[in-house]
């Protein structure tokens, strides 16, 4: 008894030309740059550092600032001025409060005093300081110092003078300097000296 089997492969030349129409082509290269698209943009987003906020963003925060509502006094007297100022920052609430008076103002220059005391109110405690200042000025320089004093604790002071000179017709020299100590901190100082001519 002799049994013959013949197998016969299916025909895959349909898959072959259904691969090579033209709208399949098009499917599968979209299908292949999503596949390759798909995990760079994963890794990418999975890579980056997240952190959660705490805050407000800070383009949120500089528009919604609120407005300072500083109630304020400013009146001439004589040859001085008063002056106040009663308001709330970000140390908490705060006075300001002095006189200025205009010593002189002749061919000597101009010459002012002011005696100020401030007082501020804060979270982190309360402090009061009196202090006052010495302002003068002609043409040419100008210089300046205050000095103040905090009530139960030390005294800090600022001094700062220049001025601006000509010499000959196209030139001058100007020369500033500083020197100041606030309480608990070293001294600071500096100078500054220019010449500049005119060609």
């Amino acid at each position: 008894m002799n049994l013959e089997c013949e197998c016969r492969w299916p025909n895959l030349n349909w898959a072959n030309e259904r691969v090579r129409s033209p709208h399949v082509q098009v499917f599968s290269e979209v299908t292949m740059q999503i596949l390759y698209i798909l995990p760079a943009v994963f890794f990418a987003v999975v890579a980056q550092d997240f952190a959660a906020l705490d805050t407000y963003p800070e383009w949120y925060v500089q528009n919604h600032l609120r407005e300072r509502r500083d109630v304020t006094l400013d009146k001439k007297i004589g040859d001085g001025r008063v002056f106040g100022t009663l308001g709330q920052n970000d140390a908490g609430l705060f006075g300001k409060g002095g006189y200025e008076h205009q010593i002189f103002n002749d061919n000597r220059g101009k010459l002012d005093g002011q005696v100020y005391g401030t007082r501020v109110l804060g979270p982190y405690g309360d402090s009061s300081h009196l202090g006052g200042a010495l302002k003068w000025q002609n043409p040419n320089a100008a210089a300046s110092l205050d000095v103040s004093r905090q009530i139960h604790g030390g005294t800090s002071y600022q001094a700062a003078a220049g001025g601006r000179w000509p010499v000959g017709k196209n030139g001058d020299f100007s020369f500033q300097g500083t020197y100041g100590r606030q309480h608990g901190l070293p001294r600071e100082y500096g100078g500054l000296a220019n010449f500049n001519y005119h060609w």
